[in-house]
């Protein structure tokens, strides 16, 4: 057996079993090995690379220990050195930059299988990052995705696709995903059959479901992963999804006025984008996600994604226990900002009677919570420090939010084609160039006005800033005059 720092752990227990139990005396954090559920999931993607990370020992140490209890077994162990994760994403790196001068697409391809045959998810995400972090613009790194992807296509095959329980987000993202194909093939079919048009427009309308699928990852997935410092996939992938939707929504309207030629032209363009995603999440996002998140992190995002919905499949079951009852889950990597009290003290604060002063008067928390999420707009409210500290969970929330929103750096809750935009309002805020920005727009036949304040203290020292967004299209309608005195019950 050929065994590398990136030798997967399922590929050794699927050879040897038994290893399970001789790994979990390496290193306690590889007793989690024994459980079928994590063996199935953390196994399938883990490189012995990872194992190490994980347990905090050096690779060789754990290359020369795994060889040794094979060697026992009366295994023959070839150990090949590879390069470091750092000097392969190097190398990654410096094969794209190629490619963005015009080296040809062959030429490239070559060097790869012979220098880093065996890429994982993670090293492609963190390639990714690095280019835009060393000024590659967001846009060229998008373009460059489908190319790279092409490039590592065939490393990328070899690995499996995740296998996770029912209830997992991950299961759920891939069911979506299954369904998301079968639409495009049906209106490929009904492209043949005349076309169709009468067939077409539904099945475009029950496509465009897909925002749901892509705004639980941009609300749920990727602000936990950019926790863990990664943003690439958060910064790459929004951008194609509002190219998506925006494709969709114009399919519709060419398909409702039945301009043949143009409709095929942008559909294949459309389905291409959307197949290419598919296999982005399955082939990078999703395993580089169940590689870096834990057990406690995968559940706040599964706890999110109700406030958020679902695009083709029924609310999943809750997700499985996995973790032995005394495994610890990571600690977040964003702290919550001194003095504030954690959500899990919420249900005893508003059973009290504890009254609290503000400017104007006091109130309770119970009090102030129902204000809050009974105003007739929706508020957001982000700090002095750029992240997010607060939004309105109300009923007519007209922009989606969930859990996973909390303390995320305000950038990155926007499509990067707007991020300059965010920047210079908080910029004109910080400096005290202006103090309100107004914008409004129509959406799903709905009047939306979005105002942004800049929120100062006593001494007129910037704090944060609040967004409220109001559905004001029946207040525009409104004419005359009615008084109080004219209300009927």
């Amino acid at each position: 057996m050929t065994l590398t720092p990136h030798t997967k752990i399922s590929e050794i227990l699927a050879a040897h079993p038994d290893m399970a139990d001789s790994l979990a005396g390496v290193a306690p954090e590889f007793s989690l090995l024994k459980n079928p559920i994590a063996r199935a999931t953390l196994a399938k993607v883990a490189t012995v690379e990872k194992a190490a990370a994980m347990a905090k020992i050096p690779v060789e140490d754990l290359l020369s220990r795994i060889a040794s209890l094979l060697r026992e077994r009366g295994v023959e162990v070839e150990l090949v050195a590879k390069p470091t994760r750092e000097e392969r994403v190097h190398i990654l790196k410096e094969l794209i930059m190629d490619l963005h001068r015009g080296a040809p697409f062959d030429e490239v391809k070559r060097r790869f299988s012979e220098l880093v045959k065996d890429v994982d998810a993670p090293e492609i995400a963190e390639m990714e990052q690095q280019l835009i972090a060393e000024g590659l613009p967001v846009e060229e790194v998008q373009r460059l995705c489908d190319v790279h992807v092409q490039v590592f296509r065939e490393a990328l095959e070899e690995r499996e696709r995740p296998t996770v329980p029912p209830g997992h987000p991950v299961h759920t993202f891939m069911e979506e995903d299954s369904h998301a194909a079968s639409l495009l093939e049906q209106v490929e079919k009904a492209m043949e059959e005349g076309p169709a048009w009468e067939r077409i427009v539904p099945l475009l309308e029950e496509l465009s479901r897909i925002d749901l699928h892509y705004l639980r990852k941009e609300h749920q997935l990727f602000p936990r992963l950019e926790e863990h410092g990664v943003t690439g996939p958060s910064q790459v992938m929004w951008a194609i999804h509002d190219q998506i939707r925006a494709g969709i929504k114009e399919l519709v309207r060419l398909a409702s006025s039945r301009d043949a030629e143009r409709f095929a032209s942008l559909f294949r363009e459309v389905a291409t984008a959307v197949r290419e995603m598919i296999y982005k999440e399955e082939r990078i996002l999703f395993p580089l996600a169940l590689e870096t998140l834990s057990e406690e992190e995968w559940r706040k995002v599964r706890e999110g994604e109700e406030e958020i919905g679902y695009a083709w499949v029924s609310p999943p079951p809750p997700l499985p226990e996995t973790a032995s009852p005394g495994e610890a889950a990571r600690p977040a990597a964003v702290p919550a900002p001194e003095g504030m009290r954690p959500a899990s003290e919420l249900p005893a604060l508003l059973g009290t009677s504890v009254l609290f002063p503000f400017s104007t008067g006091q109130l309770t928390v119970e009090q102030a919570d129902l204000i809050l999420r009974h105003l007739p707009v929706d508020i957001s409210f982000v700090d002095e420090h750029d992240k997010v500290r607060y939004y309105t969970d109300t009923p007519h929330r007209i922009f989606p939010r969930s859990p996973g929103v909390i303390g995320r750096d305000v950038r990155n809750c926007h499509p990067p084609k707007s991020v300059h935009i965010v920047e210079k309002i908080l910029t004109a805020f910080k400096e005290g160039k202006k103090d309100v920005a107004e914008f409004w727009i129509q959406m799903k036949g709905r009047f939306i006005h979005i105002r942004y304040f800049a929120l100062r203290d006593g001494q007129g020292r910037y704090r944060g800033c609040l967004e409220v967004s109001q559905d004001v299209t029946e207040i525009r309608r409104l004419e005359g005059e009615k008084r109080l005195l004219d209300w009927e019950d």
